[in-house]
Order: structure tokens, then C-alpha cells, then sequence
């Protein structure tokens, strides 16, 4: 296939976007399960470890079918280049090794998955990193925490799990300012509601576990920046430690990739109509949802976010024991720590995927007893609300 550039719609480039064809001509990309490669000539080989002849090495550096979901990604994204991991957290943390070294600073948004939140708190400083964590909400927190060896900016937004939403343009105006770079985990918006690069962001991260895959099948993740980036920072440090993404897992994403815009387009959909649902209901304490007018940071949702989410934000009234029991009694909706699968999933974050913060460190980012977070999935819009409101009086 042709590699010239496109003016391709988001649907199209996911579904074409980066194949490579072999010489069999084959529809469906190609899984290419190889751990090494072959070379003509002792003198092929030498070139190519030189870098003066294209080609593959070791499938450790990039491999086939591997490289084609790099490609798709960056045709989604608006990226000159990506580089694919094993897990959402291999990205994360290869994207923060590589923009700082001791003596640094890292600036991040408190309100991170327990396990971002970890590697900036605990693993960092490990290495001579230092970080501040501040309510990523308020551009001045961000201003206040700048010191003169701040290199870094880390957010995600929306945020896991009570979907803050956080101005990135903002944000990469500061960074901007002061020499730093942004990174943004971009999981929960997905690049068709949210493009982090065109707000200003430099680099971006996906755990490709969640809509990427959205079918609770794999692992990966994926890190999308300039190509100078990738070259100076990421590509020896990504070649060396080894968090390479499989080729298996690779051509599993390519295949969730095309039915992404579909699947992303229902679950949001759902997602409204539920989240409405239950602002209305007495059970409820508190429903956030990007899309409703009641958000927090309505205004920055309209500004930089083209859709909702797929994710709903609630609280039980009645603490823990009400929020289990809610769970308890729900048919279709799975008890799960995943999210953006094909298939409706709950979870109590204080309890599994935010366990390990103190219960003020919870406090502060708003995740209470009552807390949960609702990734919708594919099944009937009307089926998914009749089990949430059975649930909610099941529960009283």
C-alpha cells in the first residue's frame, strides 16, 4: 500500500490506516510471529544495524505487524511517530523516564490512576525525580508548583474515575513557557473526543487494553509524540529495557481499531441516557457525566472535547454497604477493574483500583464509600437501564 499522505477521515484511517501488504496480497493484515529476521548478505546485515538500509531486526525493536498499529495510531492521532508497549502502564512510564532525569521536577494532576500516581510519587523519586502533586483543575495550581527545574507536566482527563476534566491547552501553554513537556494519558476521552496534540500537548499515552481493544481480549499500550522526541528520548531506552508490544497483541488492536469509531459512538450514547437516568434517581447522591451541563468543568468539555464518554461517575447514597449492594444486584453489568470493553463494567474504586491511597489522598480527589465508576458497553440502551434501576431498588 501506497504510504502518501491522506486527508482521511478518522472511520477510514482506522480501518486502512499503516498496512503493510505481503507479496500473498492478503485483506487482513498480516501476523507476523517472528522473533528475529534474515539478511542476504553479511554486508545487508551490517547496513542495516547501521541504519543505512531499511528494514527489521529483532522484533524487540519493531516488528511488521506491529508497526502497522504504530502507524494507524498516528494517522488517528496526528502523530509523526509512536511507539507500541505491552501494557497502558509500560507507556506511562516510559514516556516519564524518558522527559526527565535526576535533578528534574515533575508537575503532575493529582486525580491519576492509582497505578500513574505511583510511578510519580514512589518510582521517580527513586531515581533522583522529584514531583508535586496538585488539584490539576485550576491553571494556578499548575503555575504554583513550577519550579526552575520543572521538565515535566502529567495529566490525564478525564480523570479515573470521577472524570475531572482538565484544560489541556492551558497547561501546554505553561509548559510551553517554561521549557517542559506535557504528556497526557488520553484513555478515557479516546482520540476521536479528544486530540491532546492539536490542544498542545507533546506527548501521548494510551492504555490500548481499553477502547483500542474494547473487547477484553489483550494488552498494550502505545506512546505517540514528534518523531525528535521518539529518536532522542524514546528509542534507545524503548530498544533497551524491552517493553515491546507482541505482535500478536498488535494485530488483535489492529482489528479493534476498526470498529473503534462504532463502538465508541454507542457506549457514549448509552452513556448519556444513563447518566441522566440516574441524576434523577433519590439513590443517588451525585452523577458525573462530561456531557451533562452539570459538570464541573462544563466549560472546558464544550472547549476541547467533541463527545461525552463512555464513563459515568456516581455516588451511592448509603457509603460502601449501599454501593456493594448495588453492585450485587446488577444482572448485566459485570463486576470488573477494566473499562471501555464491549461488555458494561463496574467497579468500586476506593476498594480495587484506588485501594492504596490514604483515605485522604481519596478524599481530596473526591472518591468516597459510595463511590463508583460505570464504563458502559454495547448491550441495548433500554436492557442496561432496566438492570440499573431493578439494581438501585434491589439495594435500598
Amino acid at each position: 500500500m501506497s504510504t502518501k499522505k491522506r486527508n482521511w477521515k478518522p472511520q477510514t484511517a482506522l480501518v486502512h490506516g499503516g498496512t503493510l501488504r505481503s507479496g500473498f496480497g492478503e485483506t487482513s493484515e498480516a501476523m507476523y510471529l517472528t522473533q528475529g529476521y534474515v539478511y542476504e548478505t553479511a554486508q545487508a546485515a551490517e547496513a542495516r544495524f547501521k541504519g543505512e538500509e531499511p528494514g527489521f531486526i529483532y522484533s524487540r525493536y519493531a516488528n511488521p505487524t506491529v508497526d502497522m498499529f504504530e502507524k494507524r495510531m498516528c494517522a488517528l492521532e496526528g502523530a509523526e511517530d509512536a511507539r507500541a508497549t505491552a501494557s497502558g502502564m509500560a507507556a506511562v512510564t516510559a514516556a516519564l523516564l524518558c522527559s526527565a532525569r535526576a535533578g528534574d521536577h515533575i508537575v503532575a494532576a493529582r486525580a491519576l490512576f492509582g497505578s500513574c500516581r505511583w510511578v510519580v510519587e514512589t518510582l521517580a523519586p527513586k531515581y533522583g525525580i522529584e514531583a508535586t502533586l496538585v488539584d490539576g483543575t485550576d491553571i494556578a495550581n499548575w503555575e504554583k508548583a513550577v519550579r526552575p527545574n520543572t521538565k515535566l507536566l502529567f495529566l490525564e482527563s478525564p480523570t479515573n474515575p470521577t472524570l475531572e476534566v482538565v484544560d489541556i491547552a492551558a497547561v501546554a501553554t505553561l509548559a510551553n513557557s517554561i521549557g517542559a513537556r506535557l504528556i497526557v494519558d488520553n484513555v478515557f476521552a479516546t482520540p476521536l473526543q479528544q486530540r491532546p496534540l492539536q490542544l498542545g500537548a507533546h506527548i501521548v499515552v494510551y492504555s490500548a487494553t481499553k477502547h483500542i481493544d474494547g473487547q477484553g481480549r489483550c494488552l498494550g499500550g502505545v506512546i505517540l509524540s514528534d518523531k525528535k522526541w521518539i529518536d532522542e528520548n524514546l528509542h534507545d531506552y524503548f530498544r533497551h529495557t524491552g517493553p515491546s508490544l507482541s505482535p500478536f497483541n498488535a494485530w488483535t488492536l489492529l482489528k479493534g481499531l476498526e470498529t473503534l469509531p462504532l463502538r465508541v459512538r454507542q457506549q457514549t450514547e448509552s452513556a448519556g441516557k444513563i447518566a441522566d437516568f440516574l441524576a434523577e434517581r433519590p439513590e443517588i447522591a451525585r452523577v458525573i457525566y462530561p456531557g451533562r451541563a452539570d459538570h464541573p468543568q462544563a466549560a472546558v468539555v464544550k472547549k476541547q472535547m467533541t463527545g461525552g464518554s463512555t464513563l459515568i461517575c456516581l455516588d451511592v447514597k448509603g457509603g460502601k454497604q449501599a454501593a456493594f449492594a448495588f453492585q450485587n444486584a446488577l444482572d448485566i453489568v459485570l463486576i470488573s477493574n477494566n473499562l471501555g470493553d464491549a461488555k458494561s463494567l463496574i467497579t468500586h474504586p476506593a476498594t480495587t483500583t484506588h485501594k492504596n491511597l490514604s483515605d485522604e489522598a481519596r478524599a481530596e480527589l473526591g472518591i468516597g464509600p459510595g463511590t463508583l465508576r460505570l464504563s458502559v458497553g454495547l448491550e441495548d440502551t433500554d436492557d442496561l437501564l432496566a438492570d440499573v434501576e431493578q439494581a438501585l431498588k434491589a439495594a435500598k
